[in-house]
Parts: structure tokens; C-alpha cells; sequence
């Protein structure tokens, strides 16, 4: 008896006897690994899709690990740069969960606001306040020269921004787009985020 664990591997089955055991559990082990790649693939359909003949940056889709921006520290700021590369990546493990006004988990969805909530909560002991509003006071003004990994970027002037997200480095941002999207790593050359005021803060 024969069974097809994935589409390009075939496993045998008990009947067989033709591989060892150790030789079975390598191919298991592969043919996973190979899934998991596959599904991490997968892109959706967002509001801010770039236009196909914008000249996109390839470290928009440069791999994983992400080389860290330090950008230094600023007197008085409460984490370390392991707390911030922390917060950078659980917002790119968040990638792909779907928008919901007013969600601020995994299983109800993320906006803007409830996203960096979340992440800020699970990786230090900050209590981060919940609207963008809220967030464009709280913490440390950054220059943009002195952004690091971990940095909330927040888009539009004055008091009130229009949206933010979390920068993770190499001017890519993790955030909750749109009603009907999903979080999504988006570049700062993007032609539409490029038109916008953009500005830092540090928890």
C-alpha cells in the first residue's frame, strides 16, 4: 500500500519495506518543510497593489532573516535593540492575517492601530495606547535618519496621521491596509506610500 503525502514525494507504506525507516522520516521532513514554503508563498489582492511598471526595489523581496536597521540608540529609550528586532519580526510572522476595524488579534484580525498594539503587548512589558491618534504621542520622536527596526512609522501630517505600521527595517513596513485586505510587508519607495509624510516614533 502506497501513500502520497504531498504531490512530489511518494512515501511508502508499511507493505513496501523499500526504505528505511530513517530514509521515511526524511522524506516526511522534506515534503513539509516544502508545504510550509509553498503556503508562506502565497500574496493577497490589497488596495495598495504598486503598478506593474513601477520599478519596485528588490529588497522589498529580499529573504529572510531581514538584516536589522540600529539606527542608535536615543536617551531615555526603554528597549533594547533585541526587544526591537523582536517586535519586527513577530509583525512579519503576522503577515497575511486578515484587516478587520477594530480587530486586534490573530483570530479577529488587525487595523492599523490594533496590529501594533498587539505585537508591542506580546514582545515587551509596554502597554502601548490603543487609536493611531493615541500612538502619534506616546513613546519617542525619531528622526528618520535614527529609525531602527521596531519603530512605529506612521503616514500623513499633523495631529490626526491617516494610518501606521511597524518599520522592519531596510524601508519595509508591516501594517493593516484596508478594509477586504490583509497585514502586508510594504516598501517605502512603493508609488504610494513614496507621495506620503511619513514620521517615527520609538516605544
Amino acid at each position: 500500500m502506497s501513500l502520497l503525502v504531498f504531490p512530489f514525494v511518494r512515501v511508502c507504506g508499511p507493505g513496501d519495506g523499500s526504505l528505511s525507516r530513517s530514509a521515511l522520516a526524511g522524506r516526511l521532513w522534506w515534503s513539509l518543510c516544502l508545504l510550509v514554503l509553498l503556503c508562506s508563498c502565497s500574496s493577497p489582492t490589497i488596495r495598495y497593489r504598486p503598478n506593474p511598471s513601477e520599478n519596485i526595489p528588490s529588497t522589498l523581496n529580499a529573504p529572510k532573516p531581514m538584516q536589522p536597521d540600529l539606527g542608535g540608540r536615543l536617551p531615555g529609550e526603554h528597549l533594547s535593540e533585541g526587544d526591537a528586532q523582536g517586535i519586527a519580526l513577530h509583525a512579519v510572522g503576522l503577515v497575511g492575517t486578515v484587516y478587520r476595524f477594530g480587530g486586534n488579534t490573530p483570530d479577529a484580525g488587525f487595523d492599523c492601530s490594533g496590529l501594533i498594539n498587539y505585537v508591542i503587548r506580546l514582545q515587551t512589558p509596554l502597554k502601548p495606547p490603543r487609536t493611531v491618534a493615541q500612538l502619534k504621542t506616546w513613546g519617542m520622536e525619531v528622526p528618520a535618519s535614527s529609525r531602527r527596526t521596531g519603530d512605529l512609522i506612521f503616514f500623513g501630517s499633523g495631529p490626526e496621521p491617516t494610518h501606521a505600521g511597524i518599520y522592519v527595517g531596510q524601508g519595509r513596513f508591516v501594517h493593516a491596509p484596508s478594509t477586504g485586505g490583509t497585514v502586508h510587508l510594504s516598501h517605502l519607495e512603493q508609488a504610494y506610500w513614496a507621495r506620503m509624510t511619513v514620521s517615527y516614533r520609538r516605544p
